[in-house]
């Protein structure tokens, strides 16, 4: 009789070779049968590309087939690129889910926004506590994070422990919440680390990362000085980011008006867990009008440009309740996210034409990132001594200047992994020993697609050449009954010689018909794709782009 031989593996399905929509899942036991454990169930946000799409979500096939033995989700942190995905993904796994009290109250929040959210089994486990889940023992370890109450995980198995540590940086005076816990992170290196999985955002910088201790000395010398309005915008979920301008507007003598439904989820879960006591209560919009104008703060979603946030529709001239004149400033407290530049830079021109200055990170230390850099790698590594090191949460040029890190401190095993990688990490040689299904969900309204689905290939489509539809009715004889009825979407009206496009398709579609015979003509199917060849091929000619012709032929 064979000994049967567990084995302990790590499959991401997102969150390596990218930034966002992070996925881990560790897997125990026997070749054919696993316990398995999820780490963090997060979100992307659509490109350009994929016009109608909000978010991206992991495609959880992998271990939607084995979802009976998938015995929890743990979430290391509150951040949408974390957490959003569970309410979506939870109907697929149904595992209970496993979170501080904080990202709890945002998740059941999250829940109450989204109609018909399902009941998700929520356990909360403290920093510094333990969950036992099958043959996962999971320890909350606290780390600094620009979001309240980050943990990275010491996952103990019977064939040795895994650090998984989310996103963390090294702050001893983070503001809010608890600094990360370097006695115990070097206790449990005593004990022996099997693997780190690490977060490699900001592997590429070298030294250590500012303290939100100075941010905030910065930011309450800033708003003390200042003769206008003060509006400042930073991303919804920073706690203490949110506080420390509190404070400074309190001290300054100025109230606080918060406008952007993200941060008033955030404060007030915040505020239930006791994040911001001894802040006053903040103000909403309809408030603004009556403030004098050096009487008030403004805190304001939308730092990274989204269209429809509270910032955007500032610098537009377009909200509802805020309006800014010459001599107000607007202050940028965060780090514009690779890929938002052109949006945030946008908000910013439109406000330096309203007279608004504006204060960003390039000329004043108004934000530090929550991320670790090289030399609070470095750190980190020498607490956990690990066995074999994966680098993740990052782009291709993270994880490579990362693997290069680590290989360089002397880890025994430094591993190139991807999403979809089946990892082995014991017993044996650790390495890559197959591959799992993986890709990107897109959300589009209330459903769940492939991101290759036809529909969402017709739409980038569409929005790139438009529509042309066209009805048309022939009789039994194969003459046309009536006048056709078209419909064009998208295109431009007039041709590169100035004749009218509506001329064109209407002489295509004339000329099509007539050439075609008229015992052809009864034949709806062979019409209907013979005039949509002949309308694209002239539009083509016309414009140089090729629009989707849709042909609807009625027999009467």
């Amino acid at each position: 009789m064979n000994e049967v031989t567990d084995e302990l593996v790590f499959v991401p399905l997102g969150g390596l070779g990218e930034i966002g929509m992070n996925m881990g899942l560790y897997g125990f036991g026997s070749a054919r049968k696993k316990k398995w454990l999820m780490v963090d169930c997060g979100i992307s946000f659509a490109g350009p590309g994929q016009p109608g799409i909000d978010i991206i979500v992991p495609d959880t096939a992998f271990i939607e087939k084995m979802k009976g033995d998938l015995l929890g989700i743990v979430i290391t942190h509150a951040h949408e690129d974390h957490i959003g995905a569970v309410v979506d993904l939870w109907p697929r796994l149904r595992a209970p889910v496993y979170a501080t009290r904080f990202a709890a109250g945002l998740l059941e929040i999250k829940k109450l926004s989204e109609p018909g959210a399902p009941q998700i089994p929520i356990h909360v486990v403290g920093q510094g506590q333990s969950a036992e889940i099958g043959p996962f023992a999971v320890e909350f370890v606290a780390v600094a994070h620009s979001i309240p109450e980050s943990c990275a995980l010491a996952i103990r198995t019977p064939l040795g422990t895994v650090v998984h540590s989310g996103d963390w940086k090294i702050d001893d005076s983070p503001g809010v919440g608890r600094p990360t816990d370097k006695v115990r992170l070097a206790a449990i290196g005593d004990e022996g680390v099997l693997a780190l999985i690490c977060d490699s955002t900001n592997i590429l910088r070298d030294g250590v990362s500012p303290s939100e201790a100075e941010v905030a000395s910065a930011l309450q010398e800033v708003i003390s000085q200042a003769k206008g309005r003060v509006v400042v915008t930073t991303f919804a979920s920073n706690v203490a980011r949110m506080r420390a301008v509190a404070l400074a507007a309190q001290s300054a003598g100025r109230k606080v008006v918060l406008v952007g439904r993200a941060m008033d989820r955030v404060s007030s879960v915040a505020r239930e867990c006791g994040f911001l006591d001894q802040v006053h209560p903040f103000l909403s919009a309809d408030a603004f009008s009556r403030l004098p104008r050096d009487q008030v703060v403004v805190l304001a979603t939308g730092s990274q440009g989204e269209p429809r946030a509270a910032i955007s529709r500032i610098s537009e001239d377009e909200h509802p309740a805020i309006t800014l004149a010459p001599g107000d400033l607007v202050i940028f407290s965060s780090r514009t996210i690779p890929g938002n530049e052109r949006e945030v830079g946008q908000i910013i021109n439109n406000l330096i034409k309203q007279g608004v200055e504006v204060l960003t990170d390039r000329t004043a230390l108004i934000h530090a990132s929550g991320h670790p850099r090289r030399g609070e790698v470095a750190q980190f590594y020498d607490w956990v001594r690990p066995y074999i090191a994966i680098p993740a949460h990052g782009e291709e040029i993270h994880l490579s200047e990362h693997h290069a890190f680590a290989k360089d401190r002397g880890v025994p095993h430094v591993l190139k992994v991807r999403n979809g990688d089946i990892v082995l990490l014991a017993p044996g040689e650790p390495g890559v020993i197959g591959q799992a299904a993986h890709g990107k969900l897109a959300k589009d309204g209330n459903l769940l697609v492939k991101l290759d689905d036809e529909a969402m290939r017709n739409r980038q489509a569409l929005a790139f050449a438009g529509i042309v539809t066209i009805a048309l009715a022939i009789t039994a004889k194969g003459d046309m009954a009536g006048v056709p009825d078209v419909v064009t979407n998208g295109l431009p009206s007039r041709a590169k010689d100035g004749s009218a496009m509506d001329a064109l398709i209407d002489a295509a579609l004339f000329q099509t018909f007539d050439n075609l015979p008229k015992q052809k003509r009864r034949d709806a199917d062979l019409v209907s794709t013979a005039i949509e060849k002949a309308v694209r091929g002239a539009v083509n000619q016309a414009w140089g782009k090729k629009p989707a012709v849709n042909v609807l032929v009625i027999e009467v």
